[in-house]
């Protein structure tokens, strides 16, 4: 009942200080409850297995476990009390016991009360006391007293002797309050009656059950000794560091016997010493040195007793007693423990968030053993003091797992002995990934480049993105986002590989039709939720050399008609016979076009520009060069493989249309004979000389007289249009395309006629009346001078010598500027004369009074000039169109050549012919 009320008391105690605290004996059986450790904290029994309740014991040995289900806490190992405690008064032991969710540190004291287990025991079986006979009776013989590791009432509680005539018991008790037995003499000694006596020493403790010990004390009567060895003091009180080495001087001692001789020399040995403190001490018994022969450890031993005794050579002995301390040293490095370590932890895990429960032990005591512990680099972690040398390593900042997956924490222990010590703990922490990073693209943006006429289903591109998750985050899957192109989705013009994200074509791309197109690739992973990015794609279509040139001018129409251009006898080495136009669908270096004679008859007479299309005479024209030319010119584009066009253009060496057929009837032959040929090539020159001067003669005269007789007709139009002789058409062209200035134009009838037509130039008058008819014809030049301002619908006769000039043909073969390459002329006034002329020539032909109507001598030059030829037939060539060669887009240019027009003071050497 007594127990029950202690333990009572201690329980309610515990609880008001915030501790648990059991009382129980020692010895008990494996398996024996001590409390229920659940219920006394107060904690939820549903709960238990959450909570996984564990003892945490800083001792090497652990005596009690706690049950999970039902939170009792029961006994696991024998328990000594005097092996745990020793000698102490209070056996306590600290128990801590750990909840999880939440975390929380419960203290638990167990006290282990004594009971009566152990007997009292001698440390010898025998002991020897030389007694002599001259011993007084009442003498006092101190005894061995004997060892109990028990307590209290359970311990040494009186010492009896068994009966004898001569001595009796005694007791003695040190300032230290420890009972020694005495053997007293009460009646005196006869050695010669008996030498020796056998007595029997009993301890008894106090227990329920009383335990005794024995020991023979065996008196041996001696001659007369009467001085005992004596100590100095009779207890030496010793403190040692425990870290002093082997073979330390502990203590000397040196006892003193006033007898002499042999009742005078004095022995030292251990009267009673623990059996763990023989290896570590040793005494020299004849000079009384103990001496250190073992290691001490103060976790292990604090104190040591031991009994020194001292004996003469008489057989008197004297004891004493040594206490020895021992004095901690900082010897030991702090112990790091890990509890609870929760690895990994999500990356997006808050600040605070709990990461291990760490447990700090020092087993040193005082400074040596208060610790702090802290964690060597600058991590996203801080241990904070829990209680109880217990700490929590925490987060401080949100953490990104893409960027450090794993952290190495060192955490350093060190106490604050002199010098310190320290231990470092090494904890892997795993972080675990959120889908928290989207796929990202190689590049910004893909610009892909592939040629036309490719084949559908072939790959294009690879678009590829990354994702720094791991795991199904970094999984990505590729997608076209839904848009239209020229309201087609984008479905029908590419496709993509969900899992690679190849991108390949559905269908074959033209050039001329798409050059380009973009779309937008979506990578998604398959995180929970996904995260997505997109990237434009453009597509660049390559042009490829699939379309051949496309010659525009000179045009050979479906029924076959025979392009013709004229060249004048009077023509000049560089004279622009006429200029080919062609274009190119294609694009870049496939669209670059040049131009290459194919078949020529004489290769030096005429040369074309490679890059600007343009026939250019090569030379002089010779009497005898053939009148009629054939030439096929070839268009190459600069693609590979090339590509080509021909167009077949037939060239006339005449002045004008009247002598087209006579020439070409006398146009010299090849013959065997080459002494014809000479004699008609000096006839030939003769006669063109003298047709030279005589034409130079003329010219002078008709100057000299129409700049003294100076026509009103001639005053009135000079200004807005130059008289330009129609002989002359290289005196205001530099051989380029025509001029959009105003000009006269005279058609003649055959010789055998009189009859001319012609057009004037005169401003605001209709278009009908541009073209006269006059039935007689002057034979002076001179007479057109005096014509009358009342007659400006007359003209005066013209030369009967005429020809179409080379600016009034149609197509590029006219005179232009060279700096005006590609520019066509389309002035609407010079188009109306143009086309008036044109259908007057074509009636007149109609009615017989012209030489154009496809009579004789035409070279069935009706097909071009006749009624069926208006403008229509003319190209329209002012469209945008690429000319290789040129960087000029044709428009309309005609202010640039009026411009021009009155510069140009080339001459013709080209003889006039009255």
């Amino acid at each position: 009942m007594t127990w029950q009320v202690v333990f009572f008391l201690a329980f309610l105690c515990g609880i008001a200080c915030g501790q648990i605290q059991y009382s129980i004996l020692e010895e008990m059986k494996q398996g024996s409850i001590v409390g229920n450790v659940a219920k006394d904290l107060g904690l939820d029994t549903a709960n238990l297995e959450i909570r996984k309740l564990q003892i945490a014991s800083q001792n090497k040995k652990h005596y009690f476990n706690i049950s999970k289900e039902n939170g009792n806490l029961y006994v696991i190992d024998r328990m000594d009390r005097e092996a745990i405690c020793e000698m102490e008064d209070i056996c306590l032991l600290n128990l801590e016991v750990l909840a999880e969710n939440p975390v929380n540190v419960f203290h638990v004291k167990i006290e282990i009360q004594d009971i009566n287990d152990n007997s009292p025991v001698f440390s010898k079986h025998m002991y020897n006391i030389a007694m002599s006979e001259s011993v007084s009776p009442g003498t006092h013989f101190v005894l061995e007293n004997a060892q109990d590791a028990d307590l209290g009432s359970n311990s040494i509680q009186s010492y009896s002797l068994s009966s004898n005539q001569h001595f009796k018991l005694g007791e003695q008790i040190t300032t230290e309050g420890i009972k020694y037995p005495e053997l007293v003499l009460e009646k005196a000694l006869d050695r010669e009656k008996q030498s020796s006596y056998n007595l029997i020493l009993t301890a008894s403790d106090g227990g329920e059950l009383i335990k005794t010990g024995t020991t023979l004390i065996k008196v041996l009567v001696q001659d007369v000794n009467d001085n005992f060895p004596v100590f100095s003091q009779d207890t030496y009180r010793i403190s040692l560091y425990e870290d002093a080495p082997e073979g330390f001087l502990v203590l000397h001692l040196n006892a003193t016997d006033k007898d002499e001789n042999s009742n005078a020399q004095i022995t030292y040995s251990f009267s009673r010493i623990p059996e763990k403190a023989l290896d570590t001490f040793s005494i020299d018994t004849m000079t009384g040195e103990i001496k250190i022969i073992g290691a001490l450890d103060f976790e292990v031993t604090r104190n040591y007793h031991i009994t020194v005794e001292a004996k003469d050579g008489g057989g008197l002995v004297t004891r004493c007693t040594i206490l020895i301390e021992v004095i901690d040293v900082n010897d030991n490095a702090p112990e790091i423990l890990i509890k609870s370590l929760f690895s990994p932890i999500p990356e997006d895990s808050l600040p605070g968030t709990l990461v291990a429960l760490i447990n700090v032990n020092d087993q040193d005591s005082g400074n040596n053993g208060e610790v702090t512990c802290h964690i060597s680099e600058t991590l996203p972690f801080e241990l904070i003091l829990s209680s109880n040398n217990y700490y929590k390593l925490i987060t401080t900042r949100l953490m990104d797992r893409e960027t450090t997956p794993m952290y190495n924490v060192t955490i350093m222990a060190e106490d604050e002995g002199s010098p310190p010590l320290s231990t470092k703990k090494y904890i892997k922490l795993l972080l675990s990934d959120i889908n928290d990073n989207p796929p990202r693209f190689q590049k910004p943006s893909y610009i892909i480049y592939i040629p036309e006429n490719n084949t559908p289903g072939s790959s294009i591109c690879h678009v590829q993105a990354s994702d720094f998750d791991d795991g199904e985050n970094a999984q990505v899957q590729y997608s076209l986002l839904n848009m239209n192109i020229d309201n087609i989705p984008i479905s029908s013009y590419v496709s993509i590989n969900l899992e690679s994200g190849v991108v390949y074509s559905q269908r074959t791309f033209d050039f001329e039709q798409l050059r380009e197109f973009q779309f937008q690739v979506m990578a998604k992973d398959r995180g929970s939720p996904p995260c997505s990015s997109n990237v434009t794609v453009r597509i660049c279509i390559i042009d490829k050399n699939d379309n051949a040139p496309k010659i525009l001018y000179p045009t050979q129409d479906s029924e076959g008609a025979t392009v013709f251009e004229f060249i004048p006898h009077s023509s000049e080495k560089g004279y622009l016979v006429t200029k080919v136009i062609a274009v190119d669908a294609d694009s870049g270096h496939n669209a670059w076009l040049s131009y290459h004679l194919l078949e020529v008859s004489d290769s030096s007479l005429l040369i074309i520009g490679q890059h600007t299309g343009e026939i250019r005479t090569g030379r002089d024209l010779q009497e005898i060069d053939s009148l009629r030319q054939k030439v096929v010119i070839m268009v190459n584009d600069n693609g590979f493989p090339c590509l080509s066009a021909t167009v077949t253009l037939n060239l006339v060496i005449a002045e004008n249309f009247q002598h087209v057929p006579l020439e070409i009837t006398k146009q010299p032959r090849e013959s065997d004979n080459s002494s014809n040929v000479t004699f008609y090539l000096v006839i030939s020159i003769a006669l063109i000389s003298f047709l030279f001067i005589v034409t130079v003669m003329v010219t002078v005269i008709a100057k000299y007289k129409k700049s003294n007789t100076p026509s009103a007709f001639g005053a009135l139009t000079r200004p807005w249009y130059p008289q330009l002789s129609l002989k002359y058409p290289s005196q205001f062209s530099d051989g380029s395309l025509p001029f959009p200035c105003s000009y006269d134009v005279c058609v003649t009838l055959d010789s055998r006629q009189n009859e001319i037509a012609y057009l004037r130039p005169i401003q605001n008058v209709p278009t009908e009346n541009l073209i006269d008819t006059e039935d007689s014809v002057s034979e002076n030049y001179s007479a057109q001078a005096n014509v009358s301002e009342n007659s400006l619908n007359k003209q005066a006769q013209p030369n009967t010598e005429w020809r179409f000039s080379q600016a009034q043909r149609p197509g590029p073969s006219g005179a232009q500027p060279t700096e005006e390459a590609g520019v066509w002329p389309n002035n609407q006034f010079e188009t109306e004369r143009l086309q008036a002329m044109i259908l007057a020539s074509a009636n007149e032909a109609a009615e017989g009074t012209s030489g154009l109507g496809g009579g004789t001598g035409t070279m069935g030059l009706s097909a071009r000039y006749g009624p069926q030829f208006t403008l229509q037939h003319v190209p329209d060539y002012r469209q945008n169109v690429y000319i290789p060669g040129s960087t000029l887009t044709p428009t309309n240019g005609a202010g640039k050549r009026e411009g021009k027009a009155s510069g140009n003071k080339k001459k013709s050497g080209k003889k006039e012919k009255k």
